[in-house]
């Protein structure tokens, strides 16, 4: 297998990989997205609502229901710990109780990208004095605590898209069946992030 770097950007490269399926194959060539990975996560509070942010999205040209999400681009940086800056800074919360929500590759035809989403709950505001200052699409997002019914009604209705959020409501809306008791710890094995590949 050989890989080139054909693009270097601002946030993350394009690689062109040349590969075979087997030893007697032909060689194949894909050009992809190699990215970092992310983190998202649902903020749920006592009630059962879930904290959905409204946001810009460029490429789509549509501001976008989501849920708190980043990149895991700060080097040596805990999965959770990632997911805990993403909370404070997007939505000025921190979580007493977290877990695994679900873990999926959000374009696999096209980028190399691995999304892990955590359920935050136990839920407190951060102080004023220690709140990240949002700039750029960040300096707008809007929040809304919706029921997990009412969420899950959204996705379902085609309201709701972006995919990060799709995944951990229905995600959680099937957990919710048996009061979250299947959900991994925060620390369960990850083999689908990029460095553990």
């Amino acid at each position: 297998m050989s890989t080139e770097k054909v693009y270097k950007g601002r946030i993350w490269d394009v690689v062109s990989d040349s590969f075979q399926l087997s030893e007697t194959g032909e060689s194949l060539t894909r050009d992809y997205i190699d990215h970092p990975g992310a983190v998202a996560v649902l903020p749920m509070n006592a009630a059962g609502e879930v904290l959905l942010i409204r946001q810009y999205r460029h490429p789509v040209g549509m501001d976008l229901w989501e849920i708190p999400a980043g990149l895991l681009d700060v080097e040596g940086e805990d999965f959770v710990a990632g997911a805990a800056r993403e909370l404070a800074e997007e939505a000025d919360l921190a979580a007493g109780e977290w877990n695994v929500l679900v873990d999926f590759f959000n374009s696999p035809g096209s980028s190399s990208e691995a999304i892990r989403i955590y359920l935050a709950r136990d839920l407190t505001e951060v102080p004023h004095h220690e709140r990240h200052e949002r700039t750029d699409e960040e300096a707008e997002i809007e929040f809304h605590w919706i029921a997990l019914d009412d969420a899950v009604a959204a996705v379902l209705e085609g309201r709701l898209h972006n995919p990060s959020a799709v995944v951990g409501i229905l995600a959680a809306a099937a957990a919710k069946a048996d009061g979250f008791a299947q959900l991994r710890p925060t620390d369960a094995p990850w083999p689908a992030h990029p460095s553990q590949r």
